[in-house]
């Protein structure tokens, strides 16, 4: 287990730093990121790889969280601004924040997008067990993206999934 991975061996969706989860259950590994100081996870076997802000061609008559296009290696690659997904406060400037390139098969097609957050924090090891379901809102609030909850030292990492974060249509509130 290398040093940015942390084992999952508390129950209720805790991560215990200490001793290793235990062997009869795997692991997911997800990359964790901040916005507006909150930490989210997604699992790593989705992220393509991570890179610095760089300006996006913007595209006429999309929802004001696409930031627009930006070309990875000859790919055109949809850039998703996550604060304005989520309803926070736009940032200032983009040129503090990384943009997290995400892949997966979606429909027989390869999607890709990326995604800017303001920084990317850890990877953790966390297992099925330990991952608690997200809150029930009702009707209030769309959190469908939400994968669950663990906590980590007793912050609360939110997991989210990517593939329903990016088939909303409305803005996440």
């Amino acid at each position: 287990m290398n040093a940015l991975t942390h084992a999952a061996s508390q129950p209720l969706g805790e991560v215990d730093r200490g001793a290793g989860a235990a062997a009869s259950e795997p692991e997911r590994q997800y990359i964790s990121f901040l916005l507006d100081g909150v930490e989210y996870g997604v699992d790593i076997l989705h992220v393509q790889e991570i890179k610095g802000w760089d300006a996006a061609t913007p595209v006429p008559s999309t929802p004001d969280y696409v930031l627009g296009l930006i070309n990875l290696r000859g790919t055109v690659v949809p850039v998703i601004d996550l604060r304005l997904r989520f309803g926070l406060e736009k940032a200032e400037d983009h040129r503090g924040q990384v943009v997290v390139i995400v892949r997966f098969e979606q429909d027989e097609r390869v999607r890709v997008f990326g995604l800017v957050v303001d920084a990317v924090s850890e990877v953790y090891g966390v297992s099925a067990s330990q991952v608690g379901p997200p809150p029930e809102f009702g009707d209030s609030a769309s959190i469908d993206f939400v994968e669950g909850l663990v906590t980590i030292d007793e912050r609360m990492l939110i997991l989210l999934d990517v593939r329903r974060l990016l088939e909303v249509d409305a803005p996440v509130r």
